[in-house]
């Protein structure tokens, strides 16, 4: 694991790896590295604007769980998109696959589960289910 994080930080160690491949890919992988930062940020901003701008929700502090929730999501994509850059841009130097990511469908459902339990809190607050 800790190779793995010395690797993001330590551009040197990449490039001593495998050819360098055309900086089309690497700038496309950048590209993709900085949509995911988007994804990260819009998260984050997503659980402060929670944690700031809710109404107290009726079910066990509701609103501090969706902001934090919606935190620590950010916080994961933003590492999960760091070591995804790092894992693509070696094995394009190596000529090999691209590494697997499950990481999408994890984060898409997430957001969807998420997603249904803010209809819920809202559909309850507009039937006065509030204490």
């Amino acid at each position: 694991m800790w190779q793995a994080i010395r690797r993001w930080f330590d551009p040197r160690e990449l490039r001593s790896v495998g050819t360098t491949p055309d900086y089309r890919f690497s700038l496309a992988n950048e590209r993709t590295f900085l949509a995911w930062l988007r994804t990260s940020l819009a998260l984050v901003a997503g659980g402060l604007a929670a944690a700031q701008f809710l109404p107290p929700l009726s079910w066990a502090h509701l609103r501090e769980v969706i902001a934090v929730a919606l935190l620590l999501l950010g916080g994961t994509v933003a590492v999960r998109a760091l070591d995804r850059w790092a894992r693509t841009e070696r094995a394009m130097r190596l000529g090999v696959e691209l590494p697997p990511s499950r990481f999408p469908a994890v984060l898409a459902l997430s957001v969807g589960v998420g997603a249904l339990v803010l209809v819920a809190a809202v559909l309850a607050g507009a039937v006065g289910f509030r204490d």
